[in-house]
């Protein structure tokens, strides 16, 4: 029985039209996230409107990938820019800019 709703599930979730919107919505969170001080949740409160016109399953796909969008588009900014993009990447600025201004070897 439960396997049964578990491929049901996974039947949904590889709809191509899903999957679009997962894509597309990690792509547009990746680039807001990527501005400094918009995190996850400014992304998905400016973005809400584009998922009023699609299916309730492809929102829902489509805003959980606008959040895990933005959460690594904001530990882009802190790694190459060292200004982290929201709170989750404060400690990322720490190590992440050193690696990356060495090369990706890490000080002693």
């Amino acid at each position: 029985m439960t396997l049964d709703y578990l491929l049901q599930g996974f039947g949904i979730a590889f709809q191509f039209t899903n999957l679009f919107a997962c894509f597309a919505g990690v792509l547009i969170g990746t680039l807001i996230g990527v501005l400094p001080g918009i995190g996850p949740a400014a992304a998905i409160a400016m973005l809400l409107p584009i998922t009023f016109k699609i299916s309730p399953v492809a929102s829902i796909i489509m805003l959980a990938g606008i959040y895990y969008g933005a959460m690594y588009g904001g530990s882009t900014t802190s790694i190459l820019v060292n200004i982290p993009g929201e709170a989750a990447s404060v400690v990322t600025c720490l190590d992440g800019y050193r690696m990356a201004v060495q090369g990706g070897r890490v000080l002693p």
